[in-house]
């Protein structure tokens, strides 16, 4: 694989530092914005492959996550103030716009981002997005983790303790992005939890069928939290959008070749193609 350039950076969203890494150079850009309380390392082996074939590639540390700022107040998170910090991203660096990468909670700021700046996106890259069919298991998974973080604070400085004391390069690659996870605040912890278990989980089916750029949607079966019928319904309502299924829900952590070439041939043709730039009528 071609060897790229990697350089960390910072900017600044209502005096909040936001931390991002950048992947080669140019102006075919591509944002990749990680799973929900997961550091943008996850994306860091899909962003160099993106990048060897030719493209600008940012991973990003949304406010809450990684080696962002971390507030306390539940009222700096949300969805939309997700998809808005990608766009100051693209302001900082000077992109006009993007190929908008997510997994996750992280496709979902993806399409926040394209409803409020459809003008900006490229292109989607969304893997397992979380819509309707997520209600019940998002549920379940957030509930215990704000209780634990609100009643329980010492088990998330206990995690974090625990994380932090294992050397990241004497473990594999996704063991170290699990830990990594796992370095939580308990104030931060369950402000961000808050925030999004209580705010808009993504634009509505109205705004969704509007979103008229190219869409790359990955879903995986046998997946509670991120049911592969989400997945094929988002891909249903996008305009112009490819939907593939993942061979199992690891696939793309322990054998990502398939997938990795379908991605990289997704982004090298958003940027061979003249970019629409706009949302569709929602009523036609």
């Amino acid at each position: 694989m071609t060897l790229v350039s990697e350089r960390i950076g910072q900017f600044f969203v209502d005096d909040h530092r936001l931390e991002y890494t950048e992947f080669g150079a140019g102006d075919r850009w591509v944002v990749l914005v990680p799973g929900q309380l997961m550091p943008r390392r996850m994306h860091q082996p899909l962003a160099r492959k993106i990048a060897a074939a030719g493209a600008h590639v940012i991973t990003l540390d949304l406010l809450g996550h990684g080696r962002s700022d971390r507030p306390d107040d539940p009222m700096a998170y949300s969805m939309t103030a997700f998809g808005e910090q990608v766009l100051a991203l693209l302001d900082h660096l000077g992109a006009d716009r993007a190929v908008l990468g997510g997994t996750s909670a992280g496709a979902n700021v993806c399409l926040e981002a394209a409803v409020l700046a459809p003008d900006r996106v490229q292109g989607l890259l969304l893997e397992m997005p979380v819509l309707d069919n997520a209600v019940e298991a998002g549920i379940v998974t957030l509930s215990p983790l704000l209780f634990i973080a609100r009643f329980a604070p010492f088990a998330v400085r206990g995690a974090r303790i625990l994380s932090r004391a294992v050397p990241r390069g004497i473990v594999p690659f996704w063991v170290g992005v699990g830990l990594d996870t796992l370095d939580q605040r308990p104030g931060a912890l369950a402000a961000t939890v808050h925030g999004i278990f209580f705010g808009r989980l993504a634009p509505s089916a109205k705004q969704r069928i509007a979103i008229d750029v190219p869409a790359l949607v990955v879903g995986h079966e046998r997946d509670p939290l991120h049911p592969a019928a989400d997945a094929a319904m988002l891909a249903e309502e996008l305009p112009d959008s490819t939907f593939v299924t993942a061979r199992s829900l690891w696939e793309w952590r322990v054998r990502p070749a398939r997938l990795d070439e379908i991605a990289v041939g997704f982004v090298v043709g958003c940027w061979a193609q003249p970019a629409t730039g706009r949302l569709a009528d929602a009523s036609s």
